[in-house]
């Protein structure tokens, strides 16, 4: 990985420096702490009886033989939840529904299933014991009697006349309709069309498996009357919200997350989920700490999944291959219940960027949000914007086939122009910056677009197709405009930066020194960073939507300004001089055009006893607001996909990306959330797929034996470059960076593959069965 950027002794650890991540000496070396390194003192374990079936009402519960059963301690039911008056599980958003259809159906979601189970995984019965092994020998004794019922798992037909429905009060499965409008204009458009592609396409049902799976660790302070959770997250502000408001009904103060290192978040992590309820209810009814761990295949069962979409799309262009207009109806699934932000994802998430980096107005969406007897979608990386992506570029390239264009010229036509900028898009979101055709062209020459023709004849003569393709697009990353961060200078001279965001493997611990120690000179190894525990940071949003830099980062940044303004008025006081003529220099303050100065560790001694009218000590807090909610970071993504007539195996034998992140802290930490992203969007285009059989409901990949996630040979070298275009909206102009690669690399893949074989279109994932079929047809 190349990063070029010029470094010297007194900036190596600077904004813009390809920094190493100071976390990783822990974590490589073992002496990282995840949440299942957690063993308190007198822990019991929980297990819990998941539903067999895809869909059946429970006709009797008997849990005698569980509750008698060798080291079981107690025995959980719905029943005990609502006598316990546990509340439900809400969704958190409201998607409005299009003009003249029904409002959003929001079903009951419990903590444990009392009269009927809905998918393969659905918590009915928790059990706690001495050991984990006690608590699921325990689980096997529990008695159900259940009536089989029909179940649906096919998203394309969740809404057919002869579909079961799964929530009967609703009378059908549909959760809710949503469009964005623009029907008529849309309709204009395609009445004065030269030329109408067409396409329909298939999202992939993908299930994240973050590298750790998920824990909790629950407990009760009888004294302090407090709950304590340990789990990993995406922000323990969220977390402890919806548990102590929705689920607990108590005080946000009567209960402390704490989430410590994460193995992967991907959008999982920050959810509101039954097990860490469960836990903290067993812990408090039984006196001691409780635990529950998911192994692999518990972790297919009960992590939401992603994804999950049916899409009918359409494109409108004149005589010249320019875009009139785009209209898409799609079908995506919620599962049986929602999930805190489902149904947002492939709705108003998504359309924040309805025509990409295109000059689009004419866009009519409309999505209908279905229940499935299959477990919930919620936000998995890029949460509703590679969808739009991935059907934006899949027409443009039909488009270009039928014109007859190349891809990259039929792009270079629709680009928004340089002078448009800043652009307000079809949705009425402000595109503040970007440089897209310039963002392509570097793109094409990472990738030797020109010598393609080479290397296909190269593979032609080994008997292989070969194809290229792009994929472009636009993220709005950031969401919930304001966040906060507390910089506390100790005594003896370093620095604690207390932040609401959470780090689950982006580098803040890395990142965020960085940007502290440009602002105050202090050495880069006396930054300690503070998160995920609600005991010592009092609010913020955590990650999520690549907010962390730009929201976080100048939390930070203005985190750190504070202490400078108030560390020159304390160095000023000791040097006996105007604060105007103190200059922070090398980490020391100085008294301008003399030798006199005063260090950090002078000044942070000096801040305990501070002079008159300063509070004391150097510990400042800055909430960063901003008026917009998103920026918009983009990239270009060049693929050229091998495939093997014979046996339909499909390489992914080269790939170049070029990103417009704004500004970039270190290169290298977004080097690596883009070689990240492209792997998942690889997973999804070539290999992942979670997969419910039709007829029975059955969850028939719930392994790694099953679900081919992909490995260190499924991936080419993969050449990343970057188009800096700072975004105006915030001092560091700084965007997001990290989902960029799941939403560049499925239409790049995908493109190729099609030129390769010749197709206007084939559907995800691109496994050998798909790709033979699709060649010898």
């Amino acid at each position: 990985m190349d990063v070029n950027v010029t470094q010297t002794a007194e900036d190596q650890f600077g904004i813009g420096q390809p920094v190493r991540r100071k976390e990783d000496v822990r974590l490589l070396t073992g002496a990282g702490r995840y949440t299942d390194d957690i063993n308190l003192p007198g822990q019991a374990h929980l297990a819990i009886l998941r539903s067999p079936h895809a869909h059946a009402r429970i006709l009797s519960l008997d849990t005698s033989a569980a509750k008698a059963a060798p080291g079981v301690l107690l025995v959980l039911t719905g029943h005990d939840a609502a006598a316990d008056g546990l509340g439900l599980f809400p969704v958190m958003v409201e998607v409005p529904p299009m003009a003249g259809t029904p409002p959003l159906y929001a079903p009951p979601r419990q903590i444990l299933q009392t009269e009927a189970v809905r998918f393969v995984g659905d918590p009915v019965v928790a059990i706690v014991a001495e050991t984990r092994a006690q608590a699921m020998d325990a689980a096997e004794l529990v008695e159900i009697d259940y009536e089989m019922l029909p179940s649906i798992t096919d998203t394309a037909r969740a809404l057919d006349a002869d579909a079961p429905v799964i929530w009967p009060e609703r009378g059908s499965n549909l959760c809710v309709t949503w469009s964005n409008g623009r029907q008529a204009e849309t309709d204009a458009a395609f009445a004065k069309a030269h030329t109408i592609a067409r396409v329909e396409l298939v999202q992939n049902r993908l299930v994240g498996n973050p590298m750790e799976p998920r824990v909790a660790v629950g407990a009760f302070d009888t004294e302090r009357d407090r709950y304590e959770l340990h789990s990993p997250s995406q922000g323990v502000m969220k977390v402890r919200e919806s548990l102590a408001k929705f689920i607990f009904q108590i005080p946000m103060e009567k209960l402390r997350v704490v989430s410590l290192d994460v193995g992967g978040g991907f959008g999982l992590r920050g959810k509101n989920f039954p097990e860490s309820a469960m836990v903290l209810w067993a812990a408090k009814k039984l006196g001691r700490p409780v635990k529950w761990r998911a192994d692999r295949t518990e972790t297919f069962l009960s992590d939401p999944h992603g994804r999950d979409h049916v899409t009918r799309a359409e494109m409108a262009f004149d005589a010249n291959g320019k875009a009139l207009g785009m209209r898409t109806k799609t079908m995506a699934a919620m599962g049986a219940y929602l999930f805190d932000f489902g149904p947002r994802i492939p709705t108003v998430a998504g359309a924040r960027i309805a025509g990409t980096v295109y000059d689009l107005q004419a866009v009519n969406l409309q999505v209908q949000c279905v229940f499935t007897n299959t477990h919930s979608t919620d936000a998995y990386r890029g949460a509703g914007r590679p969808e739009i992506a991935y059907t934006v570029e899949r027409l443009l390239d039909v488009g270009a086939k039928m014109f007859g264009l190349e891809k990259d010229e039929i792009r270079r036509r629709n680009y928004i122009r340089p002078d448009q900028m800043p652009y307000v898009n079809c949705v009425g979101n402000e595109l503040d910056s970007g440089d897209f055709a310039g963002t392509q062209q570097m793109a094409l020459d990472l990738a030797d677009w020109t010598g393609f023709a080479a290397r296909r004849a190269a593979s032609e003569a080994r008997g292989k197709k070969r194809g290229r393709g792009i994929g472009y697009f636009i993220e709005a990353s950031g969401g919930q405009p304001q966040e906060w961060a507390r910089l506390h200078m100790t005594a003896d001279g370093k620095a604690r930066l207390h932040v609401g965001t959470f780090s689950h493997g982006q580098g803040h611990e890395t990142a965020f020194a960085q940007i502290v120690h440009a602002r105050l000179g202090i050495p880069f190894g006396d930054i300690e960073l503070v998160q995920g525990d609600t005991d010592q940071v009092e609010q913020g949003f955590g990650t999520g939507g690549s907010r962390s830099s730009q929201m976080g980062g100048v939390a930070t940044s203005r985190a750190s300004e504070a202490v400078l303004a108030k560390a020159k008025r304390i160095a000023a006081h000791l040097l006996e001089a105007a604060v105007a003529d103190v200059e922070l220099q090398a980490g020391r303050f100085v008294v301008a055009g003399t030798d006199l100065a005063v260090t950090w560790k002078q000044v942070a001694a000096a801040a305990q006893n501070p002079p008159e009218g300063e509070e004391p000590g150097l510990d400042e807090q800055v909430l960063y607001k901003r008026s917009t909610e998103c920026n918009f970071p983009n990239g270009c993504h060049v693929a050229e996909v091998e495939i093997d007539p014979e046996t339909g195996v499909l390489t992914v034998d080269r790939y170049a990306a070029v990103d417009d992140v704004g500004n970039v802290i270190n290169p290298m930490l977004v080097h690596g959330q883009s070689h990240g992203g492209i792997a998942q969007g690889l997973g999804q285009a070539v290999l992942e797929h979670a997969v419910y059989d039709r007829e029975s409901g059955q969850f028939l990949t719930a392994t790694f034996q099953d679900y081919a996630m992909p490995r260190a040979q499924d991936l080419p070298d993969l050449a990343i470059g970057f188009n800096i275009v700072p975004t105006p909206i915030n001092e560091l102009g700084v965007k997001g960076a990290g989902e960029g690669g799941a939403c560049g690399a499925p239409p790049a893949i995908v493109s190729a593959a099609c030129d390769a074989l010749g197709l206007d279109h084939i559907d995800m994932p691109l496994t050998p069965e798909r790709v033979w079929r699709a060649f010898h047809r």
